[in-house]
């Protein structure tokens, strides 16, 4: 299985990119916002999920493991595809993701093309104790890393005894009135404080 490709793009399109890796080209199926990262001609390096069915063999691309294992966890969800997967990474950071489905935030999952009320409710209903391992997961080769002040303050609150969607819950919310780039310390005043209520 394919798992990274390093190369140079060769040419962008609608829904992919061909990246030349030694004489070789890939097409490689994107979000869209990793494509408009992309400029042809320059080299890329790009996470990749390898897809085999009996027709075909698809390559998915991302510029984050984080974002690749967003588009394989999305996909366990009943009636999510890739195609909806990518529509869902293009709408949303990975970041914006763990938020939206630890809040239960349906209306921002819905904002992904081909995403309706049914199974946006079904997305975060679904995924909603599995988003805060993902809070807490670090990068591939960062020795399990926390991620930053959100990852922290969750397993903070796990450690006072909170559930961890509970947590992940409180955290989110936090982060979401106190504004990008909180201090842990704001974040779990304000998470605590939310669930004193």
């Amino acid at each position: 299985m394919i798992g990274k490709l390093t190369g140079l793009v060769d040419f962008i399109g609608e829904d992919h990119a061909l990246i030349d890796v030694g004489g070789v080209g890939y097409i490689v199926h994107c979000p869209a916002s990793t494509l408009a990262r992309l400029t042809a001609g320059s080299r890329v390096s790009l996470m990749v999920e390898t897809r085999l069915t009996d027709e075909t063999i698809r390559l998915y691309g991302f510029f984050t493991a984080e974002e690749r294992e967003w588009f394989r966890l999305l996909q366990t969800v009943q009636n999510v595809g890739a195609r909806v997967a990518l529509n869902l990474l293009t709408a949303l950071t990975p970041r914006d993701l763990e938020r939206a489905v630890a809040l239960g935030d349906k209306a921002a999952i819905g904002r992904a093309q081909g995403v309706g009320p049914k199974l946006a409710t079904r997305i975060v209903t679904e995924l909603k104790d599995k988003a805060p391992s993902m809070m807490l997961r670090g990068h591939p080769g960062e020795a399990a890393a926390p991620r930053g002040p959100e990852s922290d303050a969750v397993a903070a609150l796990i450690k006072l005894g909170y559930s961890q969607g509970a947590a992940a819950e409180a955290v989110a919310g936090a982060a979401g009135s106190l504004g990008e780039g909180a201090a842990l310390d704001a974040l779990l005043r304000e998470a605590l404080r939310a669930m004193g209520r």
